[in-house]
């Protein structure tokens, strides 16, 4: 199973057979997700303080784990 994050999850529960069109609902969405995005990263920096110890930098900490 892919990572998901706990927005697309929730997309796929509760919209999986409603038509997207809706560009208010899909902004929505969007927006979620970027929010969703920032606070993943933000808790992998607070994870360690030095970030020499850190495999990835956050934005491919984000893209490794979310966005194969």
């Amino acid at each position: 199973m892919e990572n998901q994050t706990a927005i697309e999850w929730l997309v796929e529960q509760i919209f999986n057979d409603v038509d997207l069109k809706d560009s208010i609902l899909k902004l929505a969405i969007q927006q979620a997700k970027e929010k969703e995005k920032e606070q993943i990263m933000d808790a992998y920096i607070m994870g360690s303080y030095d970030m020499a110890e850190k495999q990835f930098k956050p934005e491919q900490y984000y893209n490794e784990i979310y966005n194969k």
